[in-house]
């Protein structure tokens, strides 16, 4: 089931999107680390109430955050839909041990029907060019690859924005 998330779920949320930055590093996939994503950034989505978590049997398996609120980094991008109506995906992310078993393309539909229903016009992403295996996720899931993005402080590689249009 996909739920919003409450207060009582970020430190679960937080184990999770740790074991899947060792996962990563483990993989030479440096996306995410001990600094990101953390607990200001889940608190945040909290309070917009833009955070939802997939539980099965009370025990929270992943989280996605659904945001309407378009970052700075975003601005220059070429975006194929007009910038005002568009939804933006953060922090995806299905615990290890659970990964392969359609979590992610769950969570994945959930924000993009909730989208669909409340009239957006897309759903635009960024994810970590070396991550292939979210690229590929992505691609397979209709987003089209507009541009790049830089975190410097997570790497020197850049992040792929994905724009779907609904």
């Amino acid at each position: 089931m996909i739920r919003a998330a409450k207060s009582e779920d970020l430190p679960h949320i937080l184990k999770i999107t740790q074991a899947c930055a060792r996962d990563m590093i483990s993989k030479n996939i440096f996306q995410w680390n001990e600094n990101y994503p953390n607990l200001a950034a889940f608190q945040k989505d909290l309070d917009r109430e833009e955070l939802f978590v997939y539980e099965v049997q009370e025990k929270i398996l992943g989280a996605v955050v659904v945001s309407d609120f378009m970052d700075a980094v975003y601005e220059p991008m070429k975006w194929k839909a007009p910038t005002g109506k568009n939804i933006y995906i953060h922090r995806l992310c299905v615990h290890p041990n659970h990964q392969g078993k359609g979590l992610a393309q769950k969570l994945m539909g959930f924000a993009e029907t909730k989208a669909q229903q409340e009239g957006y016009a897309s759903v635009r992403l960024d994810t970590f060019s070396l991550n292939k295996r979210n690229v590929a996720f992505y691609t397979k899931r209709g987003y089209t690859q507009l541009g790049d993005v830089y975190f410097p402080v997570k790497s020197k590689a850049p992040f792929h924005c994905f724009e779907l249009l609904l």
